[in-house]
């Protein structure tokens, strides 16, 4: 079994400082950056904005993997792609035509990805799971980091896995929330490609080893 992909979110970082932080993940084993962007609407909280995100790829030596929790996400496709995005994820709760949101993503040379709610069945992305690389599936409430990760994820992570596997889909299956050794371990197990983690990383006494023992789960 290959190794899972590991995307430290910046959500948990220390803002007075977060150039050393990021430096700290470009000499990790940190496969991306993962980016949180929330707008108070969608989601009942406020994170940071396309500046700071410009000044976090200009440092990174890791791919951005950005995280829209926003109303009308493909407004910003273009400036996104500016700064160099690899993976633009947008919430199927926000995107009345998200075909064509999907598309627009992938015409701009980034790579598609969908994420749902905890309370969003997986079997709305039948239709389109085949287009998309990557789904995130939320194992929290999205708004607020450090929240407590909802067992049922590891259900609806087998279920996502079927549903790729049946329909020929090559998307990656990403899980976001409360990840720690503990649940990225059943996560690993249950078929999860990517792990978001944010307070078990930034807050751990050793950022390096922490990020290293979870690419070793």
């Amino acid at each position: 079994m290959s190794k899972p992909i590991i995307s430290p979110s910046i959500l948990s970082a220390n803002f007075l400082n977060i150039q050393a932080d990021i430096e700290t993940l470009n000499r990790s084993e940190a496969d991306w950056v993962h980016v949180d962007v929330m707008d108070g609407v969608f989601v009942p909280n406020i994170s940071i904005g396309f500046p700071l995100v410009k000044q976090v790829a200009e440092i990174s030596e890791k791919p951005l993997d950005v995280h829209l929790m926003i109303v009308q996400p493909e407004k910003f496709i273009k400036e996104l792609k500016d700064m160099g995005t690899m993976m633009m994820n947008v919430h199927y709760e926000t995107c009345t035509h998200l075909h064509r949101v999907v598309q627009q993503i992938k015409d701009a040379g980034m790579k598609a990805g969908v994420t749902l709610n905890p309370s969003t069945p997986v079997a709305m992305l039948k239709d389109i799971v085949a287009d998309l690389d990557m789904v995130l599936l939320m194992s929290v409430n999205p708004g607020f980091a450090g929240q407590k990760f909802i067992p049922q994820t590891v259900n609806k992570l087998k279920e996502l896995r079927q549903l790729i596997d049946t329909t020929g889909s090559q998307a990656l299956i990403q899980i976001d929330g409360g990840v720690n050794l503990e649940t990225g371990k059943l996560l690993v197990e249950a078929g999860a490609d990517v792990l978001v983690a944010g307070n078990a990383i930034f807050k751990a006494p050793d950022m390096v080893d922490m990020i290293h023992q979870m690419k070793n789960l």
